[in-house]
């Protein structure tokens, strides 16, 4: 009886898997519809997805592929490996630049900060390693979602999205457009978005077969950095994330 509790147990994780590969946004009640189980089974599950990263919450409580999941759909370098092969052009456009620097990955719909070089001006933007921000208010997140396909998007974002702190909500095809223009012109920027008195600027960074597996971002107080200074800012950026994929 327990051998085949196990085995149905093993059966439902990967049906759960296939179903959020499939629908990419996953409610508990969902997955006891799909799976045939009570709701605190299936809470259960997800759960027990999400303490290993298979799964992340989002801001509506419905369960996302999470960082370990997406490995294992596109194997590639974890977190770590990240920090450790790239601090070093992190550490270099923060040299180059005299601003903080943050590497970050896609997680959901959200920014998962991995890595930062602060700045030692008495005014700079802080280290946010370890937070979580919405992708469509973050400079790295914006040029990471732009590589998304139609579908992609839409799941990630089935409603429209909280705007910028105290700002209105924006509609997902304003987003649609402004990421059509991040694609042209290779970077996207955030002006005070993620955050009052912030701008930033970020772009892709991409491994031997071309994937966006993270971003790069330059991020400066908007007292010291005008909208003039941007465009230069974003392509020392761009120009440190394309080396940054030479070692990946």
């Amino acid at each position: 009886m327990r051998n085949k509790s196990s085995l149905e147990s093993a059966d439902n994780i990967l049906r759960l898997m296939l179903l959020l590969s499939e629908r990419q946004r996953v409610r508990v009640s969902d997955a006891a519809t799909h799976l045939g189980v009570a709701r605190s089974t299936a809470h259960r599950l997800l759960s027990a997805l999400s303490y290993r990263d298979f799964a992340v919450q989002d801001a509506h409580k419905a369960y996302r592929p999470g960082p370990a999941f997406n490995r294992l759909v596109l194997p590639g370098s974890s977190p770590q490996d990240l920090r450790t092969l790239l601090r070093g052009h992190l550490r270099a456009l923060h040299d180059e630049l005299g601003e903080t620097c943050h590497l970050m990955v896609l997680e959901g719909n959200g920014t998962r900060f991995l890595d930062c070089v602060e700045c030692t001006h008495v005014l700079r933007v802080g280290s946010r390693v370890g937070m979580l921000l919405p992708a469509h208010c973050t400079s790295g997140g914006k040029t990471l979602l732009a590589e998304l396909s139609a579908a992609q998007l839409t799941a990630l974002y089935p409603r429209e999205l909280p705007g910028a702190p105290g700002g209105v909500p924006v509609q997902l095809n304003a987003l649609r457009r402004q990421l059509a223009s991040i694609r042209r012109r290779g970077y996207a920027t955030n002006f005070e978005e993620s955050d009052r008195g912030i701008v930033a600027a970020g772009a892709c960074v991409r491994d031997s077969a071309g994937r966006a597996v993270a971003a790069l971002a330059v991020a400066a107080p908007s007292a010291r950095c005008p909208r003039s200074r941007v465009p230069a800012l974003a392509a020392a950026v761009v120009a440190a994330a394309e080396r940054a994929g030479t070692s990946l």
